[in-house]
């Protein structure tokens, strides 16, 4: 790995191997609040989806580079996401787990202006990948190794996420971190996730994620301190952009592209595909950031976390 003059790490080519969660979401969208001991009227679809999957089909959908996503899934529903992620231009790598069954997430996404989300997850298999489901020949060809932070939430996940940073870091292949989930991440631990990630390329949170991650309210601060530990820090802040930071200091901010939301699921997903997949293209960051905010915009579009192709 190299970086230009803007201070973007810079892959020597090669493909995006995506790690991460693949999920089955039934996407509840409801307007007006629950009603509580009775029906409240959705429109209910079920679609493929996951953090580490939708970011790969995104990056795909941008182009530039072969994408390959790494996944644990259960034989109730590997053939359909096999499938699905193969229609959508991702070389799918699942292991199949002989035990538990695909991870499945409801997601309640409030029908009015925001079209804010509420996820409840059972994630099933996706956080069953361990160190024996990692080999270094998986970074063949691999110019850039994306981990979806969801793996730094169990056990046998983190395994996996050691032995894969090192075999990258023994390969020169740069590594970025999605921390996925506030929720998650402060049943973990900041200083835990921040151990765990220490010495990443890239490391893309959102404004929440940051904000939790160094104590700090103010997002801009946040991804200033962030870069400290992290090469390239990108903030991602919805409506209001994003934040890009190296070196202790904000050093751009991209405004968010215009969007009439429908469905917020998957737009930080989006935004981090389409990121990567500039960047291994040759964007610079800036460049690269603003390609992830017009993604984001035409995710929060549409329902569910996937592009329609």
């Amino acid at each position: 790995m190299t970086g230009d003059d803007d201070g973007t790490p810079r892959p020597g080519g090669g493909a995006l191997l995506v790690v991460g969660d693949v999920i089955t979401d039934v996407v509840a969208r409801h307007r007006g609040p629950l009603a509580p001991g009775t029906d409240t009227s959705a429109a209910i679809r079920t679609v493929p989806g996951g953090a580490g999957a939708n970011v790969a089909c995104w990056a795909s959908l941008r182009g530039g580079c072969e994408v390959r996503l790494l996944g644990r899934v259960g034989s109730d529903a590997a053939a359909w996401h096999e499938r699905e992620l193969a229609r959508s231009g991702v070389l799918p790598l699942l292991v199949v787990d002989p035990l538990a069954s695909t991870g499945t997430v409801i997601c309640l996404v409030d029908g009015g202006s925001a079209a804010e989300r509420t996820f409840l997850t059972d994630s099933g298999a996706s956080l069953r990948l361990d160190a024996g489901d990692w080999s270094p020949e998986l970074l063949d060809g691999v110019g850039w190794l994306h981990l979806s932070g969801y793996l730094f939430f169990s056990a046998p996940s983190r395994t996996f996420v050691a032995a894969a940073m090192d075999s990258a870091r023994a390969r020169g292949v740069p590594v970025s971190v999605d921390p996925a989930s506030a929720g998650f991440l402060a049943d973990l631990g900041v200083d835990r996730f921040l151990a765990l990630a220490d010495g990443v390329d890239a490391l893309l949170p959102s404004r929440d994620e940051a904000c939790l991650l160094t104590g700090l309210p103010d997002p801009a601060d946040a991804a200033g301190k962030l870069s400290r530990q992290a090469g390239l820090v990108v903030v991602k802040q919805g409506a209001d952009g994003a934040l890009i930071a190296r070196s202790g200091e904000v050093r751009a901010r991209v405004p968010a592209a215009p969007a009439d939301p429908v469905d917020t699921t998957g737009a930080g997903d989006a935004f981090t595909g389409t990121f990567l997949a500039a960047l291994l293209s040759g964007a610079g960051a800036e460049d690269a950031v603003a390609e992830g905010c017009l993604a984001g915009a035409r995710a929060v579009e549409r329902v569910g976390g996937r592009p329609d192709g």
